[in-house]
C-alpha cells in the first residue's frame, strides 16, 4: 500500500544541540519529500524539499537522502532554539519533468525569491 512514514513520533533535546527526523515512502512513482513546521497550531511553514537524491533547504535546516519509493529523507533541525518546538510533517510528491520546466521559467507558488 502507498504510505509515508516518520519517526521519531516525539523527539526532545536541548536547546543549542540538532535534531533530526526522518521521513520514508512506498509510492513507486513519487520522487519528492517535502518538509514543513506548524508551531502553536498556526499555519504550515515550508521548510524545504528532497528531490530525487538533492536536498534544497530553507536557511537553519539541511536534508538529505533519496525521495524515491523505498528511500528516506531526513530533516536535521540546527542549533535548536525555543522556537524549534514544533510539529514537523513530511509529505511524499510527484515531481515531472514538465514542473522542472516550468519552475526553469518562473518560481513555483510555495518559492521565496530574495
Amino acid at each position: 500500500s502507498n504510505q509515508v512514514h516518520q519517526s521519531p513520533a516525539s523527539l526532545y533535546k536541548n536547546q543549542g544541540k540538532s535534531a533530526k527526523t526522518e521521513c520514508s515512502h512506498s509510492i513507486s512513482s513519487y520522487n519528492r519529500i517535502l518538509w514543513y513546521k506548524q508551531s502553536n497550531y498556526r499555519e504550515l511553514v515550508f521548510l524545504g524539499y528532497m528531490l530525487l537524491k538533492a536536498g534544497y533547504p530553507e536557511a537553519g535546516f539541511d536534508i538529505e537522502g533519496d525521495a524515491n519509493a523505498g528511500g528516506t529523507s531526513t530533516l536535521t533541525i540546527n542549533q535548536l532554539t525555543p522556537n524549534s518546538s514544533a510539529v514537523y510533517y513530511c509529505a511524499a510528491s510527484l515531481h515531472s519533468a514538465s514542473d522542472l520546466l516550468s519552475a526553469l521559467q518562473k518560481p513555483p507558488p510555495w518559492c521565496t525569491v530574495d
